[in-house]
């Protein structure tokens, strides 16, 4: 992959990150108001916001190694997000049909970074 092409793809990551969490915040002001999917979803909240942010840091690196531990904690942010949703769904606060869109974006963004990170730790 060119140079250009590494920097399309950081583009339309950060632009697909952003989203993720937008469409997570709309999420969030129609759930249900009990104190245990409050928590929740604030955890999700947090998670998705932090999982934009932390691939845009990444983006910003420095050096290879800071780079590659960047996107490691980007992995652990995505894989987060999983695990709220997951909870959501399996606790009967939102259906899974109702997010599916987001299940589905983030299930492919934790692919994209997983490997990602994968490959950096392999060229390090």
């Amino acid at each position: 992959m060119s140079q250009s092409e590494h920097v399309l793809l950081a583009e339309k990551l950060k632009h697909q990150t952003k989203l993720f969490a937008i469409g997570i915040i709309k999420m969030y002001r129609t759930l249900p108001k009990t104190t245990e999917a409050q928590i929740i979803n604030r955890q999700l909240l947090r998670s998705s916001t932090s999982l934009a942010a932390n691939y845009r840091a990444a983006c910003r690196a420095r050096s290879k190694a800071e780079f590659t531990a960047k996107k490691c904690i980007v992995v652990e942010e995505t894989d987060e997000n999983v695990f709220w949703i997951e909870l959501l769904v399996e606790t009967n606060v939102i259906s899974l049909k109702s997010i599916k869109g987001l299940n589905a974006e983030i299930n492919e963004l934790l692919a994209i970074f997983s490997t990602a990170c994968r490959t950096a730790k392999g060229k390090r």
